[in-house]
């Protein structure tokens, strides 16, 4: 069979069963299965799907993924994410559009010690959205600093899914953590900009409220005690990596062990809570641990059957310029991200994707950093962005979904700026590593 068909019959069959509803890692193991016994010689490549699977999960490369989320799921339970949101409150009193900056401003906090993109927009839209349209705040300028800041949490460390990007592209994980910290910051910083600039121009966007002035000691006391210990446990995490006193692994296991001594110290951590965190940890690292089973089955399959390098060899004399290729792999991730999960969109991607940027030279950071924004970028793009479904899910019934894909497509744009400024000046993703990493 010509590669090009196996191409064809390998996603047809992926797409048809992704479009019945079926889960995404067993939709993965049932191409997988079907696909060894052609591909990889029947039973015995039945035999190497299963020693392929094992060897997956067992990488690691892959344990920070439970304690980067455990970090996020215990601050959720127990209580301790909203009493820092609650500290910034009396901080940004005179700002337009004070709730929408707080939103950012405690999202982006947020991010550092969570490893949840739905967490972190779950959690602002549930405290933060009612007390918005109460108000009387537009609700696209409500909505859709909540949906953009949840979108971050992918670039800010510690972030799950970017420890998976870095296991399944052959990325160093340390790297790519510390690499989208300055996009990610830059992004949060834009997002306040454009906010406060909407707010000056057009005041009825987010109508000022007047509350009662906090001054003095007062006003930093909760900042100090429930937002302090958080940056403290974000800033051990990563120089702890980037000082190579720990690994990743080390670090996280770190950084969960110092988030459940925070909320202990807080008298916020009971045994309830400590149960629902590890069952939320354990439901979302299992779903990611059997992703990965089929996906490194999958990416053998396509080797073994000459699709990867029949593709990649067709790219490679396609004549375009590697900078033409990369403009080329960037557009075909904004638009899967439309229609499919990041998951799956890497499970999908990667195996064609490492070998061109292998062949024309790119440094994997840049690479993984672009990446890592696409991703972004396609939690928040209609129709099945996760984040507009998560904000659906959230927001009051009168709320339309018209109206949160309007609320989204400034942020959107955004995004799409910040991936053109980082492919226009990889310094933006290069440096914080080259610099905190240099030996």
């Amino acid at each position: 069979m010509i590669w090009w068909q196996t191409l064809l019959l390998l996603f047809s069959a992926l797409t048809a069963l992704l479009m019945l509803g079926l889960p995404v890692g067993f939709a993965f193991l049932g191409v997988n299965l079907v696909g060894a016994l052609f591909y990889l010689g029947g039973e015995p490549g039945l035999m190497q799907v299963v020693r392929n699977g094992v060897a997956s999960v067992t990488s690691f490369s892959l344990t920070p993924i439970p304690f980067f989320v455990l970090m996020g799921e215990v601050l959720f339970h127990t209580g301790v994410a909203m009493k820092a949101i609650d500290a910034f409150d009396p901080l940004i009193s005179r700002v337009p559009g004070r709730l929408s900056v707080i939103a950012i401003v405690a999202g982006t906090v947020f991010s550092a010690i969570s490893g949840s993109t739905i967490a972190t927009t779950a959690l602002l839209g549930g405290l933060l959205l009612p007390q918005m349209l109460k108000r009387g705040y537009e609700p696209g300028m409500a909505m859709g600093p909540i949906m953009a800041i949840g979108g971050v949490d992918m670039l800010i460390p510690p972030s799950a899914l970017t420890v998976l990007l870095g296991s399944l592209a052959g990325i160093s994980i340390t790297g790519l953590l510390v690499a989208g910290v300055l996009p990610g910051l830059l992004l949060s910083a834009l997002f306040v900009g454009y906010i406060v600039m909407r707010c000056s121009l057009n005041p009825a966007l987010a109508p000022r409220f007047e509350q009662q002035s906090v001054v003095g000691w007062a006003r930093w006391r909760a900042l100090l005690l429930y937002v302090t210990p958080l940056v403290g446990i974000f800033v051990v995490v990563v120089v702890a990596m980037s000082a190579g006193w720990a690994t990743p692994t080390e670090s996280a296991a770190i950084g969960a062990l110092a988030t459940v001594a925070v909320c202990v110290a807080y008298r916020s951590l009971s045994w309830r809570a400590l149960l629902d965190a590890l069952r939320g940890t354990a439901a979302i690292s299992g779903m990611i641990l059997f992703i990965i089973i089929g996906a490194t089955t999958f990416s053998q399959i396509l080797s073994f059957s000459g699709g990867t390098n029949g593709l990649v060899t067709l790219v490679r004399d396609s004549g375009l310029s590697a900078f033409g290729v990369l403009l080329v792999m960037m557009a075909i991730l904004l638009v899967l991200g439309c229609f499919i999960d990041q998951v799956s969109t890497m499970l999908i991607t990667l195996p064609f994707y490492m070998p061109l940027v292998q062949h024309y030279g790119f440094d994997p950071l840049w690479f993984g950093v672009m990446y890592l924004i696409c991703m972004q970028l396609g939690l928040l793009t209609p129709p099945f962005g996760m984040l507009l479904f998560t904000m659906r899910s959230v927001a009051p019934p009168h709320i339309s979904t018209r109206q949160i894909y309007a609320a989204v497509t400034p942020y959107v744009v955004f995004g799409m700026l910040m991936l053109a400024a980082v492919m226009a000046v990889p310094g933006l993703a290069t440096w914080l590593p080259q610099w905190l990493l240099a030996k």
